[in-house]
């Protein structure tokens, strides 16, 4: 007999939602239209894999832990840090218990792994899923900076400060030398800016 797939068809839904939750802290920088949860992980996602892949990790797997590492927000919304000082954070695991309760056990079971695993900060693909996720902010900040929000410069900063493997800091320095458009200068064969 086939799994009841309800749990799962619900959780879809639900986390489409992520598509229209706005990142909450890039308000505090003036940001007016800011990302979406569902953009930062996609972009946190495939930067996982390249950090993995460079550091000798799995990719895949770091891109899988990349894919859940905000999901419980459909729940609890993007809390900033600021907010987070004045509230009592909701436990992502147990976010997520609630989240798969009803989908097949196995699959269940997968999602509390990998938010587990996320949360543990131990296995060498959550080191480089949470390090994408601070080099994910840091390049929306260096973007949101050239667009003229000048008060980015504090999540740059910040993001940048907590990236700890070799790879997410030599990436980082990169990303800092560079400007959001000498990758279609370089394509279409023009001088950097200068």
């Amino acid at each position: 007999m086939a799994d009841d797939l309800t749990g799962v068809a619900h959780f879809l839904y639900e986390a489409g939602t992520l598509k229209q939750t706005r990142r909450t802290g890039w308000w505090m920088a003036g940001v007016r239209d800011p990302e979406t949860v569902a953009e930062h992980s996609w972009r946190t996602s495939l930067i996982a894999s390249i950090i993995a892949n460079l550091e000798g990790a799995d990719p895949a797997r770091a891109a899988f832990l990349a894919v859940w590492h905000d999901s419980q927000e459909t729940r609890t919304g993007d809390v900033n840090h600021l907010g987070k000082k004045y509230s009592t954070a909701a436990d992502p695991q147990a976010v997520t218990a609630d989240q798969v309760a009803g989908m097949p056990e196995h699959l269940a079971a997968m999602v509390r792994d990998l938010v587990a695993e996320y949360e543990a900060k131990e296995s060498r693909e959550s080191i480089c899923a949470r390090d994408a996720d601070k080099l994910e902010c840091m390049l929306q900040g260096l973007e949101y900076r050239s667009q003229g929000y000048e008060s980015a410069q504090r999540w740059i900063d910040n993001s940048r400060a907590r990236i700890v493997t070799e790879t997410g800091q030599r990436l980082a320095d990169e990303l800092l030398a560079q400007g959001p458009l000498d990758w279609l200068r370089a394509t279409l064969g023009e001088s950097p800016a200068g």
